[in-house]
């Protein structure tokens, strides 16, 4: 199922050193990301340096904050219970097939695991995975089971607590699944490029609740696009804000340990994914985040932000050079076989794309990409091409035509230069 890297492959390296939201199936809708205050938002494709930044932090906030998440991780936490929040927490049941998985997985695992959602895409038999903050290897061995004896799942993560819990338990796992298919390393998301990964040569990234720790994200989705084969995906779970977090909450250490200081603005990581190579990023769900603990809210209210929302979503990065910023219209559909494991009716691709089995599905140009170049293209059936363009894919949370139309009358209608 996965994709067959045959680009020839560079010089490896050398090593230095949820929340559950279960849809309705209705089509796609005219959103084009989460709300939080149920706004209708709008895509935009610019990248203007005066509204976000992206520069890379200096390097002792970068070592800082480093010291401060791993002793978080580390030390201050013991079990999930310790969390201040419910940001770092799954709330619902999985599906049955994970239900089944964590069956296999010991209590001491899932006793550390800190997640905001679900980070297991369908499709992943065969398939290299990377865990990006692995922690104690929950999703680790959640992926071992899913992508099977040739399948292949690494972890990374900077806190040598947890990777003692991950190592300490593989031999178990290993017995318990009947093969080893998993290996672990100690490192800096932001310095992946240290590690003896092959550019090229992953099929699915994902991550839970991790990336908005790292103060240099920019660092981290530039060294996804760069491992990612094409056609591969990052399908991650984070925590996101409704508006920039103020450097006076970013400089509490419980804030940014519990993953919500750290957070980026909904808006800024969409347009940050664009500009690293990411044209499309797609929400899969998102539940808002609550702030139960007395101490974290007046904090909050005290810095002035009383009104800032935070929300755990699951987005879907494809790494796909043909997808275009906007969604367009070419004329084109699919039709689901429903032939993917546990989805013979229904299938999502995100949560506005909900795709009825043996029925003809309108998709946009970029739509039809990320099922025809990716695993899932032996599950459709594909209507069209490129040939015509016929403008925006209307419903599909791209932008109509900006320009006054002409109405048609008996008059003359006067040419372009007049």
């Amino acid at each position: 199922h996965c994709i067959n890297n045959k680009k020839k492959k560079k010089k490896k390296r050398t090593m230095k050193a949820t929340s559950l939201l279960f849809l309705p199936c209705s089509g796609f809708v005219v959103v084009h990301a989460f709300s939080p205050s149920g706004w209708m938002l709008k895509r935009k494709n610019l990248y203007p340096s005066t509204t976000a930044r992206f520069d890379n932090e200096p390097a002792l906030f970068i070592d800082e904050t480093h010291n401060s998440v791993s002793e978080y991780y580390g030390k201050t936490l013991s079990t999930s219970d310790d969390l201040k929040t419910n940001a770092c927490c799954t709330a619902g049941a999985p599906p049955q097939h994970i239900q089944d998985c964590l069956s296999n997985i010991h209590d001491t695992v899932k006793s550390k695991y800190y997640g905001c959602g679900l980070t297991i895409p369908d499709e992943m038999d065969g398939c290299t995975v990377l865990d990006l903050g692995c922690g104690a290897g929950r999703d680790v061995y959640i992926a071992s089971q899913l992508v099977g004896p040739k399948g292949r799942v690494i972890g990374v993560d900077m806190t040598p607590e947890q990777l003692q819990v991950a190592t300490d338990y593989q031999d178990y796992h290993a017995e318990r699944f009947g093969y080893s298919n998993t290996e672990f390393y100690k490192g800096f998301l932001e310095q992946l490029d240290e590690l003896p990964l092959e550019d090229n040569s992953v099929d699915i990234i994902i991550s839970n609740c991790v990336i908005n720790l790292c103060a240099d994200k920019e660092s981290v989705l530039k060294s996804c696009k760069r491992l990612l084969k094409p056609g591969g995906e990052l399908y991650f779970s984070d925590v996101y804000a409704s508006r920039r977090v103020p450097q006076t909450l970013k400089d509490n250490e419980v804030l940014w340990g519990e993953c919500l200081s750290g957070a980026l603005y909904w808006n800024d990581f969409e347009q940050l994914s664009k500009k690293v190579g990411f044209a499309d990023p797609r929400l899969v769900e998102d539940a808002p985040i609550t702030i139960n603990n007395d101490e974290m809210k007046r904090v909050i209210h005290e810095a002035g932000q009383g009104q800032l929302e935070f929300y755990s979503a699951t987005y879907r990065l494809y790494n796909l050079d043909q997808l275009e910023y906007d969604c367009e219209d070419y004329g084109q559909a699919v039709i689901y076989k429903g032939t993917i494991p546990r989805h013979p009716s229904t299938w999502y691709l995100d949560k506005h794309h909900c795709i009825e089995a043996n029925r003809i599905f309108p998709v946009c140009g970029n739509t039809y990409h990320m099922l025809k170049n990716t695993r899932f293209e032996p599950h459709f059936d594909f209507v069209g091409n490129f040939d015509t363009h016929f403008g925006p894919f209307e419903g599909c949370g791209a932008k109509g035509l900006p320009f006054t139309q002409i109405t048609t009358t008996n008059d003359q209608t006067k040419g372009a230069c007049c």
